[in-house]
């Protein structure tokens, strides 16, 4: 068993690093009812935009009938994915949400049927907490980080929280950007 000295043990007193702490908005527009969606890219891009050097980045779906998960980026494995959510909540079965006759609490007008999206969801996660290096999302040489998308196509918010220690050192104002709670990220 390898063991890994922790990269944040490391700090000089000469070569202070800043703290980075910031919560952020993504927004993700979908565009199929059941949709695999790779954030990877837009991730690393927010993880070299804060700076960040060594920390972690939490990324939190905001509704109930979407998800985040990692896995390989593969059109055929998709497609089996995709099955696999149908034949375990088909489309066109019969859900009690989706009676509004009988329903009581948490409706609203022109409410969807989408009581196989909510069963979809709970098999699956909605955030996953991602480990940070050297500036970058450590991930394996497979793996993306996807958005599953379950009762589309709709306009979607993700929570992305970053937590560490910046990659520069004493950043000056004039290198600072502001990712104050709410900034969309498009």
């Amino acid at each position: 068993m390898d063991i890994f000295a922790p990269t944040l043990a490391r700090r000089h007193a000469s070569a202070r690093r800043q703290r980075v702490c910031q919560q952020l908005r993504m927004r993700v527009t979908t565009t199929a009812p059941t949709e695999f969606i790779d954030l990877t890219g837009r991730l690393e891009r927010l993880v070299a935009d804060v700076g960040l050097g060594a920390g972690i980045l939490n990324v939190q779906t905001l509704h109930t009938t979407t998800a985040i998960v990692i896995n390989e980026h593969e059109p055929l494995l998709l497609a089996d994915f995709m099955a696999l959510l149908e034949a375990s909540a088909p489309d066109d079965g019969r859900y009690r949400h989706d009676d509004t006759t009988a329903r009581t609490v948490n409706l609203t007008d022109g409410e969807r049927k989408n009581g196989h999206a909510h069963c979809r969801a709970l098999l699956l996660p909605s955030s996953a907490c991602l480990n940070v290096t050297g500036g970058r999302l450590w991930l394996g040489r497979w793996q993306r980080v996807f958005f599953v998308e379950l009762d589309g196509p709709r306009e979607r918010d993700v929570s992305v929280v970053v937590l560490g220690e910046s990659e520069r050192r004493d950043l000056g104002e004039s290198e600072r950007r502001d990712f104050s709670p709410g900034v969309d990220l498009e």
